[in-house]
């Protein structure tokens, strides 16, 4: 990222969504922006950290997303504008302070930017976080252009104000990570300093008297947005067909009306305020079309609540025929498509329209297959993750005992996967693998014989795992859990967290370490090197063969990626061919088909496996692995 203060206003430039999103928020004079990192909102925070220093704000990585819109309400109770950002499944873990803010409302403009992933690119679902904002009554704007992100951010910092509440901002990925040109405006002389007036209270009870006065907020929202600018409608007066659209959808669905040539028959309303509804903009649209196509992502939001807006004015507005995920017209899972759009288009309008011609989706279909390898999801070379898994994998198989793996969301979730040898048996949100070990580790008094593993990296250990850790201890669960500590938030992109010890912007913070902490609340924690095979494997073994109680593994070595911007491993690793007994090697191919880091190839010509130069990283992990003692680690030095 770059520093965006830098930006000359006036003068066009080119921003990617989640950096127009960030330089929105410092032209609306933001004093404090917290996140947790999350692709597709990483870029947003790590924009404004290094924009931090020159703005003169407060810039953090926070634990966890609750934590982080919990620090950006206080400095709205101070008088400060302030932003948390996130992506879909943060809003959950933020949920409950949510809808206890909305009923308190903020002082300070106050934002919640929620970055959605339909298709689940980066993710373990693709769930549609529009529902915070009719669950909470808030108000919710989407843009749909890079352009439009800076603008409404401006503008949801104004709203927040005018009505003091939370005001949320949903992307999505496609709109988050692709650049388009962007006038940057001018950036705030200075700022009001905080202050919280001591008579002055934010609280959430009596809950119905200020249940209603959120209410009357969002109807002052309604007002507010419906004169913003950001709903548009372009068409015909009358067409044959109206698509109301919403965010990247509505340039989907203008692609595919100019695909079809039917700009002269399809009407498109773009909402930009999408909660709540401008129903009288609504209302004389659909006064004028007696078709009407529903354009979004993901869930049927829009659809859902403005069939439910034509139910209550039908006798008015007469018969209506409704396409969309509904009508099975367009998928209910997925990201739109101009290509969808158009199929769905020519339907309704009873047009003949391919896609794509079946000779050459045929003739595409063979050329990739020809053309691209196979490829598994896989740990990087040299992961640490890899090496984790296989003492895993080993040492359970050793017990004997049919044990079980309860995992948690991170680059580990690829144990589910050939990569991590499938040795993780349940993976579902933050956190809830100690959660899900503790209620197996309670089970022994009913007669399960299982032993129990729960595996967790180290940023998830700071932001979800510490309740369930000290439920563990308190109610006595019987399970082992290891940590698996690669000092950084990898999946994301390498951001710092509380135990790395530096902060958003670089400076030095607090190093907050695993094993202290568990050794606070009493657990023994030992500290291994998963690269150790056989020590990593004892330690396990050790651990799984103690009676009862908690205990905890620390598997620490630090991202494969990461060490390689500090210089790389210590090994040069070769293959002896005289020792590799290549098909006839334990369970065909045990290097390349069983432990399968990318680095290490079969040679088909020689029978042979062999070092991929271009691709390890010289970890040492696979020369223990061999059997027969044919895969070598010399000391880069030595080799040089």
């Amino acid at each position: 990222m770059a520093d965006l203060t830098k930006l000359a206003p006036g003068a066009a430039v080119l921003l990617q969504g989640n950096e127009a999103i960030a330089r929105g928020a410092l032209e609306a004079g933001i004093s404090l922006a917290a996140a947790y990192p999350g692709n597709p909102s990483s870029e947003i925070l790590e924009s404004l950290a290094d924009s931090a220093d020159s703005a003169g704000i407060h810039v953090e990585w926070s634990a966890n997303e609750k934590v982080a819109l919990e620090s950006a309400a206080a400095a709205s109770f101070t008088g400060l504008r302030a932003m948390a950002s996130m992506k879909q499944n943060g809003v959950n873990v933020a949920q409950d302070f949510i809808c206890n803010l909305n009923i308190s409302g903020v002082r300070g403009g106050l934002v919640l930017v929620t970055c959605d992933d339909p298709s689940g690119i980066s993710s373990t679902n693709e769930q549609d976080a529009r529902f915070i904002s009719r669950l909470a009554s808030l108000p919710l704007l989407e843009p749909a252009t890079p352009e439009e992100c800076l603008a409404m951010m401006r503008f949801a910092f104004e709203l927040s104000e005018a009505i003091g509440n939370l005001v949320v901002l949903r992307s999505v990925s496609r709109l988050s990570h692709t650049r388009a040109g962007v006038v940057p405006g001018e950036l705030p002389a200075g700022r009001a300093l905080p202050y919280w007036d001591p008579k002055t209270r934010w609280f959430t009870v009596p809950v119905v008297p200020r249940h209603q006065v959120m209410l009357d907020k969002l109807a002052r929202a309604r007002s507010i947005m419906a004169a913003s600018g950001f709903n548009r409608y372009q068409g015909p007066d009358r067409p044959d067909l109206l698509v109301i659209a919403s965010a990247s959808s509505a340039l989907y669905a203008a692609e595919a009306r100019r695909m079809l040539d039917v700009e002269g028959r399809v009407g498109i309303l773009k909402l930009g305020c999408t909660w709540p509804l401008d129903e009288d903009m609504i209302l004389s649209r659909l006064e004028k079309a007696s078709h009407v196509l529903f354009a979004e992502e993901i869930d049927p939001f829009l659809e859902t609540e403005i069939k439910a807006l034509y139910a209550q004015n039908a006798p008015r507005l007469g018969v209506m025929n409704f396409f969309g995920k509904g009508s099975g017209h367009l998928p209910l899972i997925g990201e739109m498509t101009p290509g969808k759009l158009a199929g769905a288009m020519a339907g309704i309008l009873g047009l003949s329209w391919l896609p794509v011609a079946k000779d050459y989706r045929l003739q595409a279909t063979q050329l990739a297959q020809g053309m691209a390898a196979p490829r598994d999801l896989a740990f990087c070379p040299g992961c640490p993750h890899r090496a984790s898994y296989w003492t895993i994998k080993q040492t359970l198989a050793v017990d004997g005992r049919q044990g079980i793996v309860s995992g948690d969301i991170g680059c580990y979730t690829l144990g589910l996967h050939p990569t991590g040898f499938e040795r993780v048996n349940s993976v579902h949100c933050m956190g809830s693998g100690l959660g899900v070990a503790s209620g197996l580790g309670q089970l022994k008094k009913l007669g399960f014989k299982q032993p129990v593993v729960c595996v967790v990296g180290d940023s998830t250990f700071f932001h979800a795992a510490l309740p369930g850790l000290i439920n563990a201890r308190w109610n006595r669960s019987d399970y082992v859990l290891v940590v698996l500590d690669n000092s950084a938030t990898a999946m994301t992109g390498f951001q710092p967290h509380p135990g790395t010890g530096v902060t958003a912007t670089g400076q030095p913070g607090v190093a907050v370490d695993v094993e202290s902490f568990c050794r606070a609340i009493g657990l023994p924690a030992q500290v291994v090197d998963p690269y150790d095979l056989g020590a990593a494997q004892e330690a396990l073994y050790d651990a799984l063969q103690q009676p009862d109680g908690l205990r905890v593994l620390i598997f620490r070595r630090v991202c494969a990626l990461v060490q390689g911007r500090r210089g790389g491993h210590p090994w040069r690793m070769s293959v002896d061919e005289k020792l590799c007994r290549g098909e006839d090697c334990g369970c065909h191919r045990y290097c390349t088909r069983v432990f399968r880091c990318p680095g290490l190839v079969f040679d088909e010509a020689r029978g042979r496996a062999a070092i991929d130069e271009v691709v390890c990283v010289g970890c040492g992990v696979c020369a223990q692995i061999c059997p027969a003692g044919a895969i070598k680690a010399q000391a880069k030095e030595d080799a040089a």
